[in-house]
């Protein structure tokens, strides 16, 4: 049940070299000058990294449902994050956030449309849920979308927004309001704008504490138009739509945030041993050689509640599993691992001593972007929530 198959271990150690040569190298001046790598993109496309849940009809390597697909993704986001963050994201956005929900709730047209050229990395495609007044309360969307003519003419802003702005963005679905329902509540539909729209903006870049690398931006809308057609699903589930999206997103910032966990226990263990203190290694310190044992048990509880997510995915696309069972899965694995993700940076900083402060160690880079973990695909308190309603708990 939870042991990764021969062929899931094959696939690891091809993206673990693609990351250790074509990634390592660079992450720290990439990370220093906020650059986002956009020609690496069609590199991970060539790999066939953004198209492992994507049928081969579209451009990806899915066969059938029985193939372990999400757990393949999620093998590819841990090794890449292991290496950097910034890059898992991009990675884990890219599929979850800009493919999914097309694959998912796309028309035949939509698919044929965008999929190919964002399975091969040849663009990328964001989402569009979070607002300047909206994060965990996302059905308090201000963005508003009305039929004008055969068009939806849409305003509002979208805050925080991964791999929006890049050179090779070409689209981005946003939740918005489109109407109000019989009990009041507001309609809430998901609308596709490409990039390039008159009305859309993309704004500067944010600065942020980490995920340097990685592409984020906020996004207004001022009079867009954009055809009837490039309604998302269903009018007015908008907003199911990306709560669904949203519990597969859990679980990759899980295996984001494992691949960071691994990284801390090797870097403690190998600067336990190498470091030298009054003569001998500081590994001999338990002071020092505790906390590197705790990173060892972090890592493997960390695993194996990210992979048991990943596993009722996969079984409940075979059609074997409820979609309740992967929602309590995913939020224990995304709390617990981004949780274990910020206390295991702390950890190997401290091991690491005044050196943990320095940029020249990778230590320093996981640290700034270890906390954005417990935040981004729904906070700690928000996977509390959902665990709490699936124990029958009040609400």
């Amino acid at each position: 049940m939870y042991e990764l198959s021969k062929d899931h271990e094959d696939f690891r150690a091809v993206v673990r070299e693609f990351a250790t040569d074509a990634v390592e190298p660079h992450v720290a001046q990439w990370d220093r000058d906020h650059h986002f790598p956009a020609d690496l993109v069609p590199r991970m496309g060539e790999l066939g990294l953004f198209g492992l849940v994507v049928p081969e009809a579209f451009g990806g390597s899915l066969e059938d449902a029985d193939g372990g697909a999400f757990t393949s993704l999620c093998i590819a986001i841990e090794e890449l994050g292991r290496v950097d963050q910034s890059i898992g994201i991009t990675l884990s956005a890219g599929v979850g956030l800009g493919i999914n929900p097309i694959l998912t709730y796309g028309s035949e047209e939509q698919k044929e449309r965008f999929l190919p050229d964002l399975v091969a990395g040849r663009a990328l495609a964001g989402f569009g849920l979070t607002e300047p007044d909206a994060g965990s309360d996302a059905g308090a969307t201000r963005t508003k979308a009305v039929l004008d003519g055969g068009e939806w003419v849409v305003d509002g802003a979208k805050a925080f927004i991964t791999n929006s702005g890049t050179d090779i963005t070409s689209v981005v679905t946003v939740t918005a309001r489109t109407g109000t329902l019989e009990n009041g509540r507001p309609e809430i539909s998901a609308i596709m704008i490409p990039s390039g729209t008159t009305g859309f903006t993309v704004e500067p870049a944010y600065q942020k504490m980490g995920w340097n690398i990685s592409d984020t931006h906020g996004l207004s809308f001022a009079g867009c138009r954009v055809p009837e057609a490039n309604l998302l699903g269903e009018r007015g589930r908008g907003f199911h739509q990306f709560l669904k999206t949203l519990d597969d997103g859990r679980i990759a910032i899980s295996a984001l945030a494992l691949g960071l966990i691994t990284r801390m226990r090797e870097e403690a263990a190998a600067y336990a041993k190498s470091r030298t203190a009054f003569g001998r290694p500081i590994g001999v310190n338990q002071g020092v050689a505790f906390p590197v044992a705790d990173l060892a048990v972090m890592e493997d509880a960390a695993r194996l509640l990210t992979y048991r997510a990943a596993w009722l995915k996969d079984e409940h696309e075979a059609g074997r599993r409820s979609v309740e069972e992967v929602k309590q899965a995913a939020a224990k694995a995304k709390l617990y691992t981004s949780e274990a993700a910020v206390t295991a940076t702390r950890i190997a900083t401290q091991v690491f001593g005044g050196n943990g402060f320095m940029e020249e160690y990778p230590v320093a880079r996981f640290y700034r972007d270890a906390k954005i973990l417990e935040i981004g695909e729904g906070t700690s308190e928000v996977q509390r929530m959902v665990l709490a309603k699936g124990l029958g708990l009040p609400a």
